[in-house]
């Protein structure tokens, strides 16, 4: 592929077109009969009882907590090596993220770390499954069990990833999805929350409709205009045309996914000979998503290094990236909760040296190819 390979990149082809057209020619655009097959494909491909389609990500971050109950005065235990909306969502209820730290090698919480971080105002541990490998959820699960406590799972990076056989969706009391262009499949802006709670599957779909206990195509098919608001909700909706588009793309998910992991061996086959650089470890048992490729620099990196490196790379047409500057470092945190660096060294060093290389399944071999020769040129100009 020639010119400038962004990190990531959706695949959209005739029939996601076909699907699109064909929902604007229905009789419904938004909240109708498509949401629902997508939602129940949804659950269906993810192994679990039900899924709820909202906005985005972020919505559905903020509905999954919104579900459980969590409020003024709780706290949530985050990761601080996530993107901001993670803990962001936990403040829109008032309630604080509590910053943990990562393991070194996979970047994922570390459930080692968690005993002093729980108090008796925590009410959810959330797990980011990090470019697309599930935690230590067994554990975490243990964790969350033996100090009551919701088990939430970030798997924003990681749809059509596994953890000993069984997919990520389904692997937590709730799993929030986003389907947001660069991910492993799109619905253009989009979310998901999967459950196996029947108590907290209806209470994510009155909130993320304004805390209305109906939808317009439900009081049709009812022939009744009366509704009632039963708590404080939001517009989170997501239309038939995205769910239209979310079910063309569901379908090649499996191929796309597989492409994924092709590209990524090619990657740590390559990268085995730059002695500078080293990818992510993955865990045993772990069918990863490969929504990033993520790797690091080794050895001495004075500050900004890691920048020269990216920049290096940008000079030569590969759009590197950096996944995440640590939340807890963002001005927001440090003005309102008083965060400050030191609080979580392990995110706070893998910051220093990380870099996303693109991966998308449209690349072919020879892109690798390009991007690790490129990555090694770099590396012997700033060494």
């Amino acid at each position: 592929m020639s010119g400038f390979l962004p990190y990531g990149r959706q695949t959209i082809d005739a029939s996601d077109v076909e699907a699109v057209v064909e929902a604007l020619q229905s009789d419904y655009l938004t909240t109708g009969p498509t949401v629902a097959r997508f939602e129940e494909a949804f659950a269906q491909f993810v192994g679990v009882r039900y899924a709820v389609a909202v906005a985005n990500g972020t919505a559905a971050l903020h509905t999954a907590y919104a579900a459980l109950g969590i409020g003024p005065g709780d706290e949530v235990i985050v990761p601080a090596m996530t993107f901001a909306a993670t803990a962001n969502a936990a403040c829109y209820l008032g309630a604080k993220p509590v910053f943990a730290d990562v393991e070194c090698d996979t970047l994922l919480l570390d459930h080692n770390v968690l005993d002093p971080l729980v108090t008796e105002r925590t009410k959810a541990i959330v797990a980011v499954d990090y470019a697309g490998q599930p935690c230590a959820y067994p554990a975490l699960r243990a964790f969350a069990d033996r100090h009551g406590l919701a088990l939430v799972a970030d798997a924003c990076h990681a749809l059509g990833g596994s953890l000993n056989g069984r997919r990520v969706g389904s692997l937590a009391d709730l799993s929030t999805f986003s389907l947001h262009p660069v991910k492993p499949m799109t619905t253009g802006e989009g979310g998901v929350i999967t459950t196996d709670d029947p108590d907290l599957a209806e209470r994510m779909r009155v909130f993320r409709n304004h805390g209305i206990t109906t939808d317009h195509r439900q009081r049709e098919q009812a022939g009744t205009w009366h509704y009632d608001m039963v708590g404080l909700g939001f517009n989170y909706r997501l239309s038939d045309l995205q769910c239209a588009l979310g079910l063309s793309q569901l379908a090649r998910l499996p191929v796309w996914v597989e492409r994924r992991r092709e590209l990524a061996a090619r990657y740590i086959g390559l990268l085995a000979g730059l002695p500078d650089v080293r990818p992510l470890e993955v865990r045993p048992g772990v069918g990863h998503g490969w929504h990033l490729m993520v790797v690091r620099l080794i050895g001495a990196c004075p500050p900004g290094f890691r920048d020269v490196v990216l920049a290096g790379l940008r000079a030569r047409g590969i759009g590197a990236n950096v996944h995440y500057k640590p939340v807890h470092l963002h001005a927001y945190y440090r003005e309102h909760l008083g965060t400050h660096p030191g609080l979580v060294p392990v995110s706070e060093d893998a910051f220093a040296r990380i870099l996303t290389l693109p991966l998308f399944p449209a690349m072919g071999d020879d892109d690798v190819d390009r991007i690790v020769g490129a990555l090694e040129e770099v590396l012997e100009d700033v060494r």
